[in-house]
């Protein structure tokens, strides 16, 4: 179990940590009741940290931000000698913490993406764990949410007695809602994005040798160009030139930290 602790990548804390201590951590949590959010961030996550100082305090107050990317590991190494065995991939994670949780007789509520592809993500987790309990599920209404529609969201996630949230809202609406929500359900809440779509069967994964190359954004641009190329085109350069200026000591990007003054998107 590796935890090697948190550090900034381009002002956005990231934790150097396995699978293991991942998964132990929001399994602990959600035995306990205990709010911990945890979000699994590639390069397009740590930029709109960059990009947006706001959006970085939001992330800063996230528990737990894990290397999704290969290029997210291999900059922990490069700027802070952290070598980790392998990325804490998103779609991975979200498997072994519902093998943890069926293991466990712990519950999980499903929240994001659309309803034909949550009904299928929730069949396949069935599948794969039937003793997985889902207790809930409701796809995103893919907008901001009114004030009465955020409790009664909460309120419904309460009433199910999940032990946490699997969330899917894509970045950065999901890494709002996480840091919003965190202390409304205190329970784990988990991140991740794409995994909804790749365990649902609607998104195809890269092949595994574009993924440990780190070329995944290759694989997934040609995929959906229309969607994908201003994410890819233009902020993976800018991710590269700003790590290699924070390797060279010529910017400092010291991670600023939330104090209250964040703005809320009650994102759904």
């Amino acid at each position: 179990m590796i935890n090697e602790g948190k550090f900034s990548i381009l002002g956005v804390n990231v934790h150097a940590v396995d699978y293991e201590f991942a998964v132990t951590k929001i399994v602990s949590a959600a035995e306990k009741n205990q709010p911990y959010s945890v979000s699994a961030l590639a390069v397009h996550g740590v930029m709109t940290g960059f990009l947006e100082p706001l959006h970085a305090k939001r992330l800063n107050g996230i528990d737990m931000i894990v290397p999704d990317g290969q290029p997210v590991r291999w900059a922990l190494w490069w700027l802070h000698k952290k070598r980790l065995p392998d990325r804490v991939y998103g779609p991975n994670l979200t498997l072994r913490v519902a093998k943890a949780f069926a293991e466990s007789g712990l519950s999980v509520y499903l929240y994001g993406s659309k309803q034909e592809t949550l009904t299928r993500f929730a069949q396949n987790l069935k599948q794969l764990f039937p003793t997985l309990n889902i207790v809930g599920m409701e796809p995103s209404k893919f907008r901001r949410l009114t004030e009465d529609e955020r409790l009664e969201l909460v309120n419904r996630i309460k009433a199910s007695g999940s032990n946490a949230v699997i969330l899917g809202l894509g970045c950065p609406r999901q890494e709002v809602w996480a840091y919003e929500y965190r202390n409304l359900l205190n329970i784990p809440i988990l991140a991740v994005g794409a995994a909804f779509d790749f365990h649902a069967g609607t998104v195809p994964q890269a092949p595994q040798v574009m993924q440990n190359l780190g070329l995944e954004w290759l694989y997934r641009l040609i995929q959906e160009p229309k969607r994908l190329w201003q994410r890819y085109i233009l902020l993976n350069p800018l991710y590269v030139w700003n790590i290699f200026l924070q390797y060279v000591g010529l910017r400092k990007f010291t991670p600023d930290e939330p104090d209250g003054s964040e703005k809320i998107e009650s994102y759904g």
